[in-house]
């Protein structure tokens, strides 16, 4: 009979810690914290960094057109939107789209991280004076003392919020897509 002895494995980031597991792309030995889940097994976090790193192709300008197609296409459709009344549930998630859509064409369908944050803060910054402007008109009226119409006042914010709500979530599901 042969004696076999199995070598113990340590990981290779915490090596103190024993391990049978190995990267299925480069074959260092890592433990479970170190391991992450691909479809094609496990591998170390260095090789999905490295994998991850191909699929980003976006550049600078990419994040400043998307910030600027972004928020004035969100400012002019909340504008639109918001005077529709109840429409608005139908409306806003159709123009998310149509600014998902112009952001994709407009950065030629690259990708990159932060990309898809940059066109929702900057859709919710297109919204930002459709809401702060309806605002101010109710806090003017209730500092000058007229009550009455305070409600509707109030009311009048109800739309813009939701157009930004839905709006920008639409965004975020159709845009998703493109962030690694």
């Amino acid at each position: 009979m042969t004696d076999t002895t199995l070598d113990t494995l340590y990981c290779s980031n915490h090596p103190n810690v024993a391990t049978s597991l190995r990267c299925n792309k480069c074959g260092k030995p890592i433990c479970a914290k170190c391991a992450v889940r691909t479809p094609v097994g496990y591998r170390c976090k260095d090789c999905t960094r490295a994998q991850q790193q191909i699929f980003e192709t976006a550049v600078w300008s990419d994040y400043i057109v998307a910030a600027v197609i972004a928020a004035p296409l969100a400012a002019v459709g909340g504008f639109l939107a918001s005077r529709t009344g109840f429409f608005v549930l139908f409306i806003a998630p159709a123009f998310g789209g149509i600014v998902a859509e112009a952001v994709r064409w407009a950065v030629r369908r690259r990708r990159g991280r932060y990309l898809l944050w940059v066109a929702v803060g900057a859709f919710v910054l297109g919204c930002t004076p459709l809401v702060v402007l309806p605002l101010l008109g109710t806090l003017l009226a209730l500092f000058s003392g007229a009550t009455r119409g305070l409600g509707g006042g109030l009311f009048g914010l109800l739309l813009p919020l939701v157009y930004c709500a839905m709006g920008a979530s639409t965004l975020y599901a159709r845009l998703r897509g493109i962030s690694v």
